[in-house]
């Protein structure tokens, strides 16, 4: 699959709150940093990246990022998406930035 193709699949099993899906489109651990300062988010990094979404999920039976503009430049995917269905009713928009090995997902920064 393409980079490209792999981000959609991400979003797509997203939006399905399928966790397990979502997951395959993911290095194991997979590090996720704030941009631009470059720090790692500890709070959805590696081993808590599975614990964040399955929370996220389960509490979320409304979630839907819509993809509203993408940037792909090789193997880096940039997204900028509106996201809903949050408890409470909040719709965010997001920027995420995807760095694409062969097979899966292996960074992500999120801009802040």
């Amino acid at each position: 699959m393409s980079p490209e193709e792999i981000v959609d699949g991400q979003l797509a099993a997203y939006n399905a709150r399928d966790l397990e899906a979502f997951l395959s489109f993911y290095a194991e651990d997979v590090p996720v940093h704030a941009f631009p300062g470059g720090e790692e988010m500890a709070d959805r990094s590696g081993p808590a990246f599975r614990e964040r979404y399955r929370e996220l999920f389960a509490s979320s039976p409304e979630l839907h990022a819509e993809l509203v503009s993408r940037v792909v430049h090789g193997r880096v995917v940039i997204d900028q998406e509106r996201v809903s269905g949050f408890m409470g009713g909040d719709v965010r928009t997001a920027v995420a930035m995807y760095d694409v090995g062969p097979e899966k997902i292996e960074r992500v920064w999120f801009v802040a």
